[in-house]
């Protein structure tokens, strides 16, 4: 067994156990009061968690572009596991732990927009970018359309997140809707790759199953879109004190 195996091994064992902690503490905040000890302890368990599987991630990704076929030996696709295992989860990782320190930075710079302009937060907003735009790219080359689709989500994410740290006066509370996007984006990543790669070992002839993909996604954005529209209610409504 070659070096990039046995690592493979080592990351996949640690990514469970720290994906796992993830997956269950993120429900905390999310059901739970807002802005309260708890939702903030917890957040920031969830916040951490995700940053250090996604650095995992980034392992197992590495270790599967260097040995795809002993890494993964239910497929002799070597085009294929490269591809959705090894350059689309390099992309997925970066961008969750992009996500999970621009949700954490929201909160911190909340009173002072400009310091999210740090170079570190710049710098994962770009390899995000990046890396999504490597995956759609080599999912073309590959006729994957499940890299093409999934790499928009990281395009998407980057541009919108430079926008805002570069605006120059951002609403009112606009800070909570970066700081959900950040961290619900996170949640959706780590699911995302829960349901999906998780599937190849249980039930591998759903490995690729556009339901299992999509469906984090579609709960993600339904809750996002949801959550904004109690911010922008509440902004209005201070808004329309501050009028009289």
């Amino acid at each position: 067994m070659n070096l990039a195996v046995q690592l493979f091994h080592s990351f996949v064992i640690a990514h469970i156990v720290t994906g796992s902690v993830g997956l269950l503490c993120m429900w905390v905040p999310i059901v739970g009061k807002k802005g309260g000890e708890t939702h903030k302890r917890w957040g920031r368990v969830f916040a951490y968690s995700m940053i250090v599987t996604g650095a995992i991630a980034i392992g197992i990704s590495l270790c599967t572009l260097a040995a795809p076929l002993e890494t993964h030996p239910f497929s002799n696709d070597e085009e294929m596991v490269r591809g959705i295992f090894g350059w689309m989860m390099l992309y997925l990782a970066t961008m969750t732990i992009m996500l999970a320190r621009y949700g954490l930075l929201t909160i911190r710079h909340r009173s002072a927009h400009d310091k999210m302009r740090e170079p570190l937060n710049i710098v994962l907003q770009i390899l995000t970018f990046i890396a999504a735009a490597n995956c759609m790219i080599r999912g073309i080359l590959i006729e994957q359309p499940l890299m093409i689709g999934i790499s928009i989500v990281g395009i998407a994410a980057a541009v919108l997140n430079l926008h805002y740290c570069y605006r120059k006066a951002p609403p009112m509370n606009e800070w909570i809707i970066q700081h959900s996007r950040g961290v619900v984006g996170a949640g959706i990543s780590v699911y995302t790759a829960f349901l999906a790669f998780g599937a190849v070992n249980l039930l591998p002839a759903y490995a690729l199953n556009p339901g299992l993909w999509s469906m984090p996604t579609i709960l993600g954005v339904a809750y996002l879109l949801y959550h904004q529209g109690r911010v922008l209610k509440q902004r209005r409504r201070l808004a329309e004190r501050a009028a009289v």
